[in-house]
Parts: structure tokens; sequence; C-alpha cells
């Protein structure tokens, strides 16, 4: 039986929303195995002189706990 655990995360990006996703996902990757998914709650952006500077994402990870290992945090 598999146990799945979800975190949550902040990213940022300059270049979009998607870039901002997957700067969450490979942070996380650097501390967590097995990631199943990714899930965006919220967008924010930042805008300065007319034009968007920031692109913010909150999300959620889900990862998958091992038995043998213990959690993973």
């Amino acid at each position: 039986m598999s146990v799945v655990k979800v975190i949550e995360v902040l990213a940022n990006s300059t270049q979009s929303w998607e870039d901002a996703a997957q700067t969450a996902v490979t942070e996380a990757a650097k501390s967590l195995k097995s990631i199943r998914s990714v899930y965006v709650k919220e967008f924010q952006a930042v805008e300065e002189n007319d034009q968007i500077t920031q692109y913010r994402i909150n999300a959620k990870i889900s990862f998958e706990l091992k038995d043998s290992e213990g959690p993973q945090t």
C-alpha cells in the first residue's frame, strides 16, 4: 500500500506561469523522490510599467512515501 504526502510550495519566474511550475517541480525534486503530480492552486503576476515582470504560482506537489525509508520532507 502506498501513502502519498502533499506539500505546498511557492515559485516564480520572469518567463511564464508554466516556467514557474517547472521551477517548483525542479527544486522539489532535489530533496523529494517519487513526485507524482503538481496542482497549481493560484496564479499571480507582478506588473511594472504596464509589463508583467514576475509570474508567481502557489502549487501543491504530491509524492509517494517509501515504507523502508520513512517520511520524506
